[in-house]
């Protein structure tokens, strides 16, 4: 029987995820990672529960120091350097993939599983393991997957691959009569609980409310703003300005504590650059290729050619000029279903 390390948070999916590797097969021993102290306490309780209903083993593995270092002071720093992070990434990429990972060879697992709504498998066509979107497109989350190492990927289960909609899983729990058949889903950023990430900035780090001019793309100054921090590329709301034709926000210039404003074709671009770049189809893109692409976790794909330019950088060129494009969000490639790989927007 092949061991699993089930990474757990207390909600519906990793619960039900532990009863389908239970009924799959495997020897599944939960975890849950306590990355900060302030709102963990209810989890753990869920998660001790169901752990013991289901009969399992259950590990708390520390990751403060971790989480810091990779997630919040990465979060601090984005926003410091005009950027729009996604902690969800970071997180992926060195808590969930990296030292659960780490935890699961120690404690002698083949595999570690998570309630994600991805898939992976082997692909006898591109002769490697391949990440791949969910069934269910609307829950698909390979968009935040796309920087976990490849070598990992036959590593990782995921138990929900397969189903098309959160209500089956739900009836699953509701089945197993699981108290948290009908918890909510967390939509906010697991530290910043009530979502004012203003207020955290501000109460974490030396940012603070610094006004400046409000200009527009030929160095008019237009307004004035309450610092960087508080604006985000396509912000059209809030700017306190008036012009002869809507304006939104296109740009930061940090030097000059500017926020830059452009009209609404100002907000498209026809290419860009993305570094940080982790690919997981290909070991290299030498020639140019054709993909489907996501700029941010809720836009729908864009066809796009992408040319690999050094061992960090992937040019995109779209097919049509995409809206909003954000620095520090991740932009991710597919092919059909398979994700190619990602990076960072510059």
């Amino acid at each position: 029987m092949e061991k699993v390390l089930l990474g757990m948070s207390g909600g519906v999916d990793s619960s039900v995820s532990a009863i389908l590797l239970k009924e799959a097969g495997y020897e599944v021993i939960g975890t849950t990672l306590n990355l900060f102290s302030e709102t963990a306490c209810c989890s753990y309780i869920d998660v001790k529960n169901i752990c013991t209903k289901l009969g399992i083993s259950h590990y708390i593995l520390e990751g403060k120091d971790e989480f810091k270092k990779y997630v919040i002071d990465n979060f601090i720093d984005c926003y410091s350097n005009c950027l729009t992070p996604n902690p969800c990434i970071e997180c992926n990429k060195y808590l969930k993939f990296g030292l659960m990972y780490e935890k699961a060879k120690k404690l002698g697992c083949k595999y570690i599983a998570t309630g994600h709504y991805a898939k992976t498998e082997y692909s006898e066509k591109y002769n490697r393991w391949v990440l791949k979107k969910s069934k269910a497109i609307k829950k698909d989350q390979s968009y935040v997957l796309w920087n976990i190492p490849k070598e990992m990927l036959e590593h990782i289960l995921f138990p929900l691959a397969e189903f098309e909609d959160k209500e089956q899983i739900r009836e699953i729990a509701k089945k197993h009569n699981l108290t948290v058949a009908n918890k909510p889903d967390s939509e906010d950023i697991c530290f910043i609980p009530d979502g004012n990430y203003k207020k955290f900035l501000e109460d974490n780090s030396n940012l603070k409310p610094k006004e400046g001019d409000i200009v527009n793309s030929k160095g008019e100054v237009l307004g004035k703003h309450t610092g960087l921090y508080n604006y985000t590329i396509g912000q059209r709301k809030g700017l306190g300005i008036s012009y002869k034709e809507p304006l939104f926000v296109i740009g930061f210039n940090k030097e000059n504590n500017h926020v830059i404003v452009g009209t609404e074709k100002e907000l498209y671009k026809s290419e860009i650059v993305i570094k940080n770049i982790n690919l997981l189809l290909f070991d290299n893109i030498s020639n140019p290729i054709k993909v489907n692409v996501k700029t941010r976790y809720s836009t729908k794909e864009a066809k796009a050619e992408a040319i690999q330019l050094n061992s960090d950088e992937i040019k995109i060129t779209f097919e049509e000029p995409q809206a909003r494009i954000t620095p520090g969000q991740s932009l991710v490639m597919y092919i059909d279903d398979i994700v190619v790989g990602g990076g960072k927007i510059e």
